[in-house]
């Protein structure tokens, strides 16, 4: 009955993951609760994942991160890609490769990519190359740099914790080098031989053109003795009829609307809507309408209103709502002009769009607030950052130097790993590089909440059967072939779950049955173990990674596009591993 009430469990998981009708972090502590009311696990081995030290290693990380993003250390490394990727097309995607690839063995994958994002588009727009033909390189070499080391990604992280408690070593900082290093070289070279090929070609276009609102802009100039006049812009019939003003010309200046500002004769209203509307309102408010507006009359480089593209980051409190729930306007201080998402552009009734990881919103507002919000937990600027916002280079170097003491420490043993990378993040709140407000916006709970709660199911799957139950049923199917093709099979498992499920979820799933099955085998458990972890950082068949979600709509990819690329490169890299590690760790 327990492997069953497991097993379902399990089933019910996947598809509520592939679903994301509900959120991942609901969807965990949903499936505890069930587990212990079904008296599978007590209330203290339900929690036990969420007392474990993995977590504080994966939050300290986080902050570390965030702490090099707001000190503008990271952005710096960022800005100096266009020194090193003088040449040709090819040259800039070996450059992009190998140094996101290098930062994402020792920070958080997505926001590797989130920082390299602005300048490799701002490169590629200089070069005349376009941005489809590098972004998915820079996201798949975040992804692939993270199985250099330890604390590349959270999945190494939770991995070795699953077996420490196991009874096995855990695993080492640097153990992994080796293998990752040909696991990037390998993915390199596949994207300059192969992938480039592979890759679409959208030409260049404007953010009118990208994001379909020209139709939308218009101009309109308030006449004396119009109904309008004295009314509240937000209040106002204009307001009523769903048309939006993005800017006010008034008196030889510009400026958004506020709340209380009202209608002038004379005013000129840079406007958002439906022409049928304008025209209405024309006839009703005796409005005149300009032709021939630019998205551009809404605010250039050196204006005080400006118009930018933002990307919602994995971590944003945005994600399930609408700009409407979200307070958006009053909140940041910007208007939404459009939003494009997965190839289409959203313009009509924005209020009610439900944002997402990866939505990208062309915005409005005062440069001054646009400069502020840079580099906000919820909202990254897709442009280059000026040098001179860099808000504390010297305390950021010190953070980094301090995570790479506590990194080598740890590695000769002097320090445990999560004391040492603990105390670098306390350091950088100290510092000042980072606020601790900041520092708790940064941290991905959804995540901890992830790995604690299916750590959990690890050890249901152990304490019922079901790991055992599912170990005999694969190796007696597999085991005619050879142990080589049981590890195989377990690594294919895990790739398929990673389609569903976020990559640690899937190897805490399959880690219960591959240890049991290499305990049936008389193989190395750890050699398993590795493997596995491996196989959920080398899925790159579908943009369900976060940093492949984070460059889906800059580089205006559809899905077939990551399949076709990603694919191929999948399958090699399963070759590579599948022959690499019974080498470095035997079976």
């Amino acid at each position: 009955m327990q492997i069953a009430i497991v097993l379902g469990l399990l089933g019910v998981t996947v598809v509520l993951f592939a679903t994301e009708k509900v959120p991942v972090d609901v969807i965990t502590l949903i499936m505890l609760i069930a587990l212990v009311m079904t008296g599978v696990l007590t209330v203290d081995q339900a929690f036990a994942g969420f007392s474990d030290a993995i977590l504080v290693i994966l939050a300290s990380l986080f902050v570390i991160s965030g702490a090099l993003e707001r000190s503008g250390v990271m952005d710096a490394l960022g800005a100096r890609l266009h020194m090193l990727a003088r040449g040709g097309t090819n040259r800039f995607v070996l450059t992009v490769m190998a140094t996101v690839g290098a930062m994402s063995a020792f920070a958080n994958n997505t926001t590797t990519t989130a920082v390299f994002l602005p300048p490799v588009l701002g490169v590629a727009r200089k070069m005349k190359v376009s941005p489809s033909k590098v972004l998915m390189p820079l996201a798949h070499a975040s992804i692939l740099g993270g199985t250099c080391t330890l604390i590349g990604t959270s999945t190494n992280v939770a991995v070795s914790g699953y077996i420490v408690r196991h009874g096995m070593r855990p695993i080492g900082i640097f153990e992994l080098a080796p293998i990752g290093l040909v696991i990037v070289a390998v993915g390199i070279a596949y994207m300059l031989l192969v992938g480039r090929h592979l890759l679409p070609d959208h030409k260049p276009e404007t953010l009118a053109e990208g994001y379909e609102i020209r139709e939308y802009l218009s101009e309109v100039v308030v006449p004396e003795g119009s109904p309008l006049i004295g009314q509240r812009i937000f209040g106002s019939e204009l307001a009523a009829m769903g048309v939006r003003v993005l800017k006010v010309a008034r008196d030889g200046t510009t400026f958004m609307p506020q709340p209380r500002t009202v209608i002038r004769a004379g005013d000129v209203y840079f406007v958002q809507g439906r022409s049928e509307d304008l025209v209405k309102i024309k006839a009703r408010a005796g409005i005149e309408i300009r032709p021939e507006t630019k998205l551009s009359d809404l605010g250039t480089q050196g204006d005080a209103i400006r118009v930018v593209e933002m990307i919602v980051t994995p971590q944003s409190d945005l994600q399930g709502r609408n700009l409407q729930e979200a307070n958006f306007r009053e909140r940041y201080g910007l208007t939404v002009l459009a939003i494009y998402r997965h190839g289409h552009s959203l313009v009509d009734k924005l209020s009610r769009v439900v944002l997402q990881t990866g939505d990208l919103l062309l915005v409005q507002g005062p440069t001054e607030r646009l400069t502020y919000l840079r580099r906000h937990p919820d909202l990254w600027t897709l442009e280059e950052l000026d040098p001179a916002l860099y808000a504390s280079p010297r305390n950021g170097l010190i953070t980094a130097a301090v995570f790479g003491a506590a990194l080598v420490l740890g590695f000769l043993g002097w320090v445990p790993l999560p004391i040492g990378i603990l105390a670098a993040a306390l350091w950088a709140v100290l510092s000042r590089a980072i606020t601790m407000d900041e520092a708790y916006a940064f941290i991905d709970w959804r995540l901890l909440i992830l790995i604690g709660g299916m750590t959990a199911f690890g050890i249901a799957m152990d304490q019922s059967g079901a790991a055992s139950f599912l170990a005999d049923g694969i190796v007696g199917a597999l085991q005619p072939w050879g142990d080589r093709v049981v590890l195989a099979g377990f690594f294919a498992l895990t790739l398929i779950l990673t389609q569903p499920m976020s990559n640690a979820a899937a190897a805490l799933v399959v880690l219960p049955v591959a240890i049991e099955a290499a305990r049936s085998l008389g193989a190395d458990e750890r050699t398993f173990a590795i493997a596995i972890m491996l196989g959920a950082s080398v899925s790159l068949i579908t943009p369900f990674e976060p940093s492949c979600i984070l460059v889906y709509g800059p580089g205006k990819y559809r899905f077939r596009d990551f399949v076709k690329v990603g694919f191929p490169l999948t399958l090699i890299l399963m070759a590579v591993v599948l022959f690499l590690v019974p080498l470095f760790w035997p079976m």
